[in-house]
């Protein structure tokens, strides 16, 4: 008893409570949008908007420059340092604003070419793209200015945010699908992240008064050249892990049909319920802890708290999931999407090894091993990529999530031989 009482009082347990809140409050929001969506655009649908999600997920990532996890570093050393912390913001805040724009014109002008190249010639939705060049500027500042918060320890906003913009999209959802159907769906994918700017402006200014802080005469090349390896690292994650995502799911479309590319989206969304509360946990208590970790002995303490407290309760979430999957299904989704259920346990399986892998990758970023991770990552990406060609063609659409099984298992084992010393 006077474990749980000690526990109850740490950090992690109050900052893990209220992250557990915005992740019922996103699975809830989740519920409704996921059934709009296999009411209105079904399965193929689905795999429509899958193609987008990473194609946002690549975007994000070359539009902030994949600052965001060195954003959270060094406003974490720099927060007392007002100084410092005004030319990493200023210098951060230009370089995304041009960046923004620049590939805000290239969607614009090119909206027939990526339409082909994300949906294929038997889609037109030319306007998704166009609409997105709008908001691109938006939603790159709205990520900056969260890992900024997150950098300077405010936990608790970086999760208010995160509730704000649940709650901005399925209001968004709800309107656009219920009026354009898939059009609606696709729109309320690109157009959601960007009001989320709002909330984090707000947000930011209870700590800095940001636009006083914005001179450019404190722009300095140096915090880009100190940032550029966080840029190697979740550039290589961030563009190639969406492409080969893209890759596998156009391979699905082509060799089992869209259908079947449908099912596999709806696991992966799914998924992504449940992992949104390891991966919250990690970027806003973890990685701060890991960034200033001093040695070996550090680490290793961060490592096997995480392990001690997230990970039983991972396991015991995805045991109930696996006997509860019929329901979900039904629950979440129509009887159009019962085949889904023969995805489940290789996923569930996968997941179970991606959360102990992902304190380990973490630490890539948090100690700027960028060729360690480079290598790493890229492997994983290739292995993934084989591994799903050759199940597909043995399994049919499971093969795609015994890929991933596989693939994370492996990949697990590759960090922890890395980390070893860390970790014993």
């Amino acid at each position: 008893m006077n474990f749980v009482k000690k526990y109850t009082q740490t950090n992690l347990f109050k900052i893990t409570s209220l992250n557990s809140l915005s992740v019922i409050l996103k699975i809830c929001i989740g519920l409704i949008t996921s059934k709009l969506l296999a009411v209105f655009v079904g399965p193929s649908g689905m795999a429509l908007v899958g193609n987008l999600r990473n194609f946002m997920t690549l975007l994000e990532s070359i539009s902030t420059l994949g600052f965001q996890s060195g954003i959270v570093k060094y406003v974490a050393e720099n927060d007392k340092n007002k100084a410092e912390l005004q030319k990493i913001i200023v210098t951060v805040f230009i370089s995304l604003l041009v960046i923004a724009v620049v590939l805000s014109g290239l969607l614009f002008f090119l909206a027939s070419f990526w339409n082909s190249r994300i949906f294929g010639y038997n889609y037109e939705y030319s306007l998704v793209f166009k609409i997105l060049a709008l908001t691109l500027p938006w939603y790159a500042i709205s990520v900056f200015l969260l890992a900024v918060i997150n950098g300077l320890g405010k936990f608790k906003k970086v999760i208010w945010i995160n509730c704000i913009g649940n709650i901005i999209g399925l209001l968004v959802s709800l309107l656009l699908i219920f009026q354009l159907k898939t059009l609606g769906a696709l729109l309320a994918v690109v157009i959601s992240p960007a009001l989320l700017f709002f909330a984090t402006f707000y947000f930011i200014n209870k700590e800095i008064v940001f636009f006083e802080m914005v001179r450019f005469g404190q722009f300095d090349f140096k915090i880009i050249k100190n940032l550029s390896s966080y840029s190697l690292m979740a550039l290589v994650s961030s563009v190639f892990g969406p492409l080969v995502f893209l890759a596998i799911r156009n391979n699905v479309i082509e060799n089992l049909g869209i259908n079947q590319a449908g099912y596999w989206e709806t696991m992966t969304r799914i998924s992504s319920y449940y992992m949104m509360f390891i991966s919250t946990i990690l970027s806003v208590y973890f990685l701060p802890r890991l960034a200033i970790a001093k040695n070996n002995q550090e680490s290793k303490s961060i490592f096997w708290s995480y392990y001690k407290t997230i990970l039983p309760i991972f396991i015991i979430g995805v045991t109930v999931i696996y006997f509860l999957r019929f329901f979900i299904i039904k629950l979440l989704f129509t009887s159009d999407f019962l085949p889904v259920e023969s995805l489940f346990f290789w996923q569930l399986l996968g997941d179970v090894f991606k959360v102990c892998s992902l304190i380990l990758g973490f630490q890539f970023f948090a100690k700027k091993m960028t060729t360690a991770f480079i290598v790493t990552e890229l492997l994983s990406l290739m292995t993934l990529y084989f591994l799903s060609l050759c199940f597909i063609n043995n399994f049919g659409i499971e093969g795609v999530v015994m890929a991933q099984a596989l693939g994370s298992f492996l990949y697990l084992l590759v960090l922890c031989v890395y980390f070893r010393k860390s970790l014993v």
